[in-house]
């Protein structure tokens, strides 16, 4: 990679465990918590999400152990694809750049679907009502998502122009996002309804994925979503003051605060909506039946902040990838195109802005939020096997963290990671199955060909 060629002794090591509990909760409590919960606890799990909460965070714990160990292996702070480029070798990490579209792009589109139902609520509010069939894909009975299109357009602009969220206002809503969390929890738990509750897990329909245990584990895989961003985490892995003992106090103690206010909060939604009543904008629905209407606008705006954070992170994370694939050879150079003027790669912010807004503006959330999480889950199965094949193929390179109880944590991460995504439907699969050969059909005719590692092969290896 070009990038590593920055070397680990430039960075300082100023961060202990709880500047990296810190950064793990302040990077995993988004979007994904509001937007699904509902959707799994719904057609999933029932009040029984809260297990699922519990599942999905072990498996992060696991993933995040082994991501760990990479990002310590390798001299930069990047992404899965960096770290499997410089050390699984090209043809992996093309899969996994791949796949991270489906964290990243269609992560951006799940979150604008959701951002578009809340302005339609928040809009509402003040007697101002958008046409249902502006603001819902075609699937779910209207024409195009407007609003959902109108947001990735904007946030595109935004990462175009180059202009960067502000530390200050970033740690402002990282604080508004978990004050929401908070709020729910402290607010709704005096009115929680028993009956709502019961059965904590409700029997299985007679179709796999619909309540009962394969409702929960399917619903573990839907609210994986939740969990994605932990992994800055481990990127900072350089940084900390004591990688091999900071790094587990780092992802657990935020994977455990995470989880904690996760289940929290699924418990007091769970009890003040009923399961089989629950939309999409529930948070907004629990505040209003509790009497709390005018705090509930407050949430909504702040629910909208934080989803614009979150597309922005997620798309600007997507166009750094797709910038180092392009560096590599393996995708066209206008995807590493840099403006002479914003210094932006803002040829590949265009395309993206016209991929992502076709899927926000014209499929559903549910099969969204399902494509990022299994594409995810991949991911993360493809790093804890790369831990092992690692330590067998290069057992000497410098490992400022090491994976403790190898093979057992990344055998474990792996089973946890695969038995969600084994649980999420057929299409979904169907789907993944379709992106990886479209993938891999991109790759054997174009990008092997053109790969650095075939026409530049000296100065290829230099980099990694």
């Amino acid at each position: 990679m070009r990038e590593s060629q920055a070397g680990e002794h430039q960075l300082k090591r100023t961060l202990g465990p709880v500047n990296l509990i810190a950064l793990g909760i302040g990077a995993v409590i988004g979007a994904g918590l509001f937007a699904l919960t509902p959707k799994a606890a719904h057609e999933n799990a029932g009040p029984a999400v809260v297990f699922s909460f519990i599942i999905a965070g072990i498996g992060c714990a696991f993933a995040g152990m082994c991501y760990s160990e990479f990002a310590t292996m390798i001299p930069i702070a990047g992404s899965a694809y960096t770290y499997a480029y410089a050390t699984m070798g090209e043809l992996l990490a093309w899969i996994i750049g791949w796949d991270l579209v489906l964290e990243y792009a269609v992560g951006a589109a799940t979150v604008s679907v959701s951002w578009s139902k809340y302005l339609v609520r928040l809009l509402g509010t003040f007697g101002w009502v958008l046409p249902p069939s502006l603001t819902q894909s075609p699937f779910e009975g209207g024409i195009v998502n407007l609003p959902a299109i109108f947001v990735i357009c904007l946030v595109s602009l935004v990462l175009i122009i180059g202009i960067q969220e502000s530390a200050r206002l970033n740690g402002f809503i990282v604080a508004v996002k978990v004050a929401i969390v908070l709020l729910v929890i402290g607010l709704g738990f005096a009115y929680v309804n028993r009956a709502n509750l019961t059965p904590f897990i409700p029997p299985n329909t007679g179709e796999l994925g619909h309540f009962g245990f394969s409702g929960i584990m399917r619903a573990a895989g839907v609210i994986f979503f939740a969990y994605i961003g932990f992994d800055a985490v481990s990127t900072a892995a350089q940084e900390a003051k004591n990688p091999q003992r900071d790094m587990p106090i780092g992802i657990i103690g935020s994977l455990a605060v995470c989880t904690l206010l996760y289940v929290g909060f699924a418990y007091v939604l769970s009890g003040i909506v009923n399961y089989k009543d629950m939309t999409d904008t529930a948070v907004y629905e629990a505040l209003h039946n509790i009497g709390y209407d005018w705090l509930g606008t407050g949430v909504v705006i702040g629910i909208l902040a934080g989803y614009t954070s979150v597309i922005l992170v997620m798309l600007l994370g997507q166009s750094r990838v797709f910038y180092s694939m392009s560096r590599d050879g393996l995708l066209p150079k206008v995807f590493s195109d840099v403006h002479p003027k914003f210094q932006t790669p803002w040829r590949c912010n265009l395309v993206f802005m016209v991929f992502v807004s076709l899927f926000s503006g014209f499929v559903p959330l549910s099969s969204l939020g399902d494509m990022t999480s299994i594409g995810t889950l991949l991911a993360f199965v493809i790093v804890c096997g790369g831990v092992m094949v690692m330590r067998k193929t290069h057992p000497n390179i410098p490992r400022p963290y090491k994976t403790p109880f190898v093979p057992v944590v990344p055998i474990l991460g792996m089973l946890v990671c695969f038995t969600m995504m084994a649980f999420l439907d057929l299409a979904t699969w169907i789907r993944l199955v379709v992106w990886l050969a479209i993938g891999l059909t991109i790759y054997f005719t174009y990008s092997r060909y053109h790969s650095h590692l075939v026409t530049d092969p000296e100065s290829a290896h230099k980099k990694v």
